[in-house]
């Protein structure tokens, strides 16, 4: 191991207690290689992808296949539905994704266009509820879905609802890839459009996550005014411009966040 990788593996190491169990650590990020894009794997690509090696990955596969998370044909390896166990006891935990679900219906039918709801996960979006009327992205959309936070209108709607302290341990930690030619990819730009996006209440992303795809989200915010989620609209940009989104989308959309709002106080 290099003298770099080992220091950075030591120091990792001092920060964690007595308690860190690493195998458990080893076995979810072997179930996290597993994505909408790379949702068939074989030995060597799990490999490569967590760091481990072949025959550590090997192991793991085959005790989660043991415990019926995973599937394998002996050569590739998938998930199994089962592996939804483990995030449904937090979800149906929550109150956000049922309140919303029937507002998400409504808001849909109303634009004729899909909408979300997500909340912050560190430095991506995780989508709690979706109600969907097409599929415009080249990625499937589900619940359990994450984003980059800098790249979408949900994410810069909940980042702005973070504090100063917080926003700014975002910035210096986040890597800003130019995931299209529309991507913002500074932190001052992105720390600019989100202090905009406070200010106005609502965001519009225009083809930063993916080329065609145009958004515009809103705040969830609780009892005390904490923004805990966010709602967008999302449409291929041959069907709405910016100023349509800005015009004929914002108010039905502003009007839905206000309802999951008065939902979820009455709920608590």
């Amino acid at each position: 191991m290099p003298s770099s990788v080992a220091e950075d593996a030591g120091d990792t190491e001092a920060r964690r207690g007595a308690h860190f169990v690493q195998s458990l650590e080893r076995g979810l990020a072997v179930i996290r290689a597993f994505h909408a894009e790379a949702s068939t794997l074989t030995l060597s690509d799990v490999a490569r992808s967590t760091g481990l090696t072949r025959a550590a990955a090997r192991r793991f596969l085959l005790t989660l296949a043991d415990l019926g998370y995973v599937r394998t044909d002996g050569k590739y390896f998938s998930l199994t539905p089962r592996v939804l166990e483990l995030g449904y006891a937090m979800l149906s935990g929550m109150s956000l994704p049922e309140v919303a679900q029937p507002h998400l219906e409504r808001l849909s039918g109303a634009v004729g266009e899909s909408s979300s709801v997500s909340v912050l996960d560190g430095d991506a979006i995780v989508y709690v509820a979706r109600f969907a009327v097409s599929r415009i992205m080249t990625v499937s959309i589900t619940v359990g879905t994450r984003f980059p936070a800098y790249a979408t209108s949900m994410g810069h709607v909940l980042l702005a609802g973070l504090d100063e302290p917080s926003l700014d341990a975002y910035l210096t930690d986040v890597g800003l890839a130019p995931l299209t030619s529309h991507t913002i990819t500074t932190p001052e730009r992105l720390r600019a459009e989100v202090a905009a996006v406070r200010e106005q209440g609502w965001a519009i992303v225009d083809q930063e996550l993916e080329e065609g795809l145009r958004s515009v989200a809103a705040p969830v915010r609780d009892r005390s005014g904490a923004v805990v989620a966010a709602v967008n609209i999302s449409t291929h940009a041959s069907r709405s411009t910016v100023d349509s989104l800005r015009e004929d989308m914002v108010p039905p959309l502003l009007a839905a966040c206000d309802g999951i709002e008065k939902d979820l106080a009455a709920a608590q």
